[in-house]
């Protein structure tokens, strides 16, 4: 009869990757070894494995996220983006970016209800302006990891914007949706899906020109959930 596997050791490959255990790792194990392989799978391939992203770039992303959804626990990412070459200056433009990209709020504020008293004033033009220029680092920087907070707190409208001044930077679609899945543990996987439906009709009503490959994306049928695929009158697209 074979000894039982300890705890430590279901633990120990997820500590070997990350060098360190979070509480939910142990409780996982105790209960749901299964989850908790599938879980640290999905894990290592979306915050550990290299993708399009330089870990720099990587970090740099995930430092606003954690910043946006009060993700105290988080400070490995800080040594992670010291450790790919990351600067406290690069660290105080993404305090400046992430608290800009929260204060959208005031730009929707104008555009809902002074818009008419102010018919020279464009705020999303002065949202986009104010936050490259606060922040101080490479506009592609700013726009995905604002694309990725604007994820975390489901502002989808300023997150349209974000994507459209992606395309117009000439940033990479793959780097872009990088970035926004970085979104997909803090921020939870429901936003996750409305981010992806948010950029999939830009593509759609013409508003980013993407790449033939993100075209075919969205023109595919059937991407509309249960509700699409229970009703018989829903749109195809």
């Amino acid at each position: 009869m074979s000894n039982p596997v300890s705890l430590a050791d279901r633990l120990a490959n997820v500590r070997s990757k990350r060098g360190y255990l979070l509480p939910h790792h142990g409780l996982l194990a105790v209960t749901s070894p299964r989850i908790l392989d599938a879980y640290d799978e999905l894990y290592t391939a979306l915050a550990l494995d290299e993708r399009v992203l330089n870990a720099h770039d990587r970090e740099f992303v995930w430092l606003a996220i954690l910043i946006a959804t009060d993700e105290a626990i988080a400070t490995h990412h800080i040594a992670k983006f010291r450790a790919a070459g990351g600067t406290d200056a690069e660290i105080e433009a993404v305090l400046a970016l992430t608290g800009q990209a929260l204060g959208v709020e005031s730009y929707r504020f104008v555009a809902t209800h002074w818009q008419s008293f102010l018919p020279t004033t464009d705020p999303r033009a002065a949202y986009l302006r104010t936050i490259e220029a606060c922040a101080g680092v490479n506009p592609r920087l700013v726009h995905m990891a604002a694309a990725a907070v604007h994820t975390c707190k489901a502002r989808w409208d300023a997150l349209s914007w974000h994507i459209v001044a992606a395309y117009e930077c000439g940033i990479d679609e793959a780097e872009l949706a990088e970035a926004i899945s970085l979104a997909m543990f803090p921020g939870s996987v429901p936003h996750f899906v409305e981010a992806a439906r948010v950029w999939r009709e830009l593509i759609i009503e013409g508003k980013v020109s993407a790449s033939p490959m993100f075209r075919e994306w969205a023109a595919l049928s059937g991407q509309g959930g249960h509700r699409e695929a229970s009703d018989p009158s829903s749109p195809a697209a």
